[in-house]
């Protein structure tokens, strides 16, 4: 199991009371936990995954992530069994969402 963590620029987002839960963990997929984090500014996470030696590609979507989501004033919680980047996107979107109560 490789622990990776992470801190990103993000345009902020409302607080929320509530913690955001979204996906399962399972082969294949992943568990992303959304609650409000420490800064107004920066979108914080942590990963636990089952894929070691992915930093990188964890880095490059995550990025894209709080560039393109008022993630800001976050702390994010993944447990990873291997998913693909266009599933970790798919998951962050939905539990951003979820988090921030905007209507699917």
């Amino acid at each position: 199991m490789e622990k990776l963590e992470f801190k990103f620029p993000s345009q902020p987002g409302k607080i929320s009371p509530i913690t955001a839960l979204c996906g399962v963990v399972g082969s294949g997929n992943l568990e992303i936990l959304v609650r409000t984090g420490s800064d107004a500014d920066v979108c914080e996470v942590s990963i636990k995954t089952s894929a070691r030696g992915f930093g990188e590609i964890w880095q490059a979507v995550l990025t894209d992530f709080a560039e393109h989501n008022p993630a800001g004033g976050t702390r994010i919680f993944i447990n990873d069994m291997g998913a693909t980047p266009a599933v970790v996107s798919l998951r962050l979107g939905q539990a951003l969402t979820e988090y921030l109560g905007v209507a699917q």
